[in-house]
């Protein structure tokens, strides 16, 4: 068997992991799976941003555990799980590194969504007391 390979993220393959301040809401056939104001998006070299979700804010019942896994020699072994309200385009949809490398240790006890597996990832600014407050809608 293959030894795997363990890479470390650096200029020529950056990833930088920032807590998202927006509320991040993962929905699929009508039904919220996931609902958190604390998101952490993943930049990874050159692929779309990630939001990773805290696991204790998915709703599991909706959700069901595969075989398929995968590797990344950057972060980790990957497990996957299917959103049952999908169907067939929902298989695989949600994955989730439990033992990541060190360098992206924080996205630990975290999911993250196929967004074109899901019928939305939506993120929405956080709700505060003073409406007359506004954060802007600069996304970064």
């Amino acid at each position: 068997m293959k030894e795997k390979q363990i890479k470390i993220p650096g200029s020529d393959h950056p990833i930088s992991i920032q807590p998202n301040p927006d509320r991040v809401v993962v929905s699929v056939a009508g039904r919220v799976v996931a609902d958190t104001g604390n998101a952490l998006t993943l930049r990874e070299a050159d692929y779309p941003a990630v939001q990773y979700i805290p696991r204790e804010d998915v709703d599991f019942s909706q959700l069901e555990r595969t075989d398929h896994t995968t590797y990344c020699p950057y972060k980790g072994d990957c497990n996957y799980y299917s959103v049952l309200a999908g169907g067939r385009k929902s298989v695989n949809a949600v994955w989730s590194y439990e033992d990541p490398f060190p360098a992206v240790a924080q996205i630990k006890g975290h999911v993250a969504f196929y967004s074109d597996r899901v019928d939305e990832i939506a993120e929405q600014l956080p709700t505060t007391r003073e409406p007359s407050k506004s954060r802007g809608d600069n996304k970064g």
